[in-house]
């Protein structure tokens, strides 16, 4: 039997939803890597799961990915936070391929287990070439997930609008009222 995955926020990029495997939920912080088996939610969420292993090594590896990833985000430029990202990065590499459909690119890793947490450092690479001023915390204080701005103006600010947006309308509209 499948498991859901229980995160309020899914569908970022890869990089940034492995931040959101933590989460506040009435004021009491998730955390899906907890456990072998959220990993394995996660992985089958990212389309992961076919290439990698939802054991202890790879849930391991994974949380310190996230954990060095979490830095820099919270942290643009951190000299600390940048070596950390860089060392799961050191853990895996491209090798250019050739085959019958044309050029590619391959990820190859010394350790598999480096595999989805390098992935997603390499994608928050990718974001970071794409548009930086785009990677976003969500604007509620009360909230810790992560989105990629994709709007056309790039002005989001909630992860959901249907769920921290609205929150914070209710807030202003109750302090509003409250005087009256």
């Amino acid at each position: 039997m499948t498991v859901s995955d229980p995160r309020p926020l899914t569908g970022e990029p890869v990089a940034l939803d492995l931040l959101n495997t933590r989460w506040m939920l009435e004021g009491v912080r998730q955390d899906l890597l907890a456990d072998e088996e959220g990993l394995g939610i996660w992985l089958r969420a990212n389309g992961l799961d076919g290439r990698f292993a939802a054991d202890a090594a790879t849930l391991r590896h994974t949380v310190a990915a996230r954990d060095a990833l979490a830095g820099l985000v919270d942290r643009p430029g951190d000299p600390g936070a940048t070596a950390r990202v860089d060392a799961v990065l050191g853990h895996g590499r491209i090798r250019a391929t050739l085959t019958a459909e044309g050029p590619g690119e391959e990820a190859e890793f010394a350790d598999a287990a480096w595999g989805p947490g390098w992935s997603a450092a390499r994608n928050y690479l990718d974001l970071l070439r794409t548009a930086p001023d785009r990677i976003r915390s969500c604007a509620h204080e009360a909230c810790i997930l992560h989105f990629f701005d994709t709007s056309r103006n790039g002005t989001r600010r909630w992860c959901s609008m249907a769920v921290c947006g609205n929150r914070a309308k209710a807030s202003r509209h109750y302090a509003r009222t409250k005087d009256n």
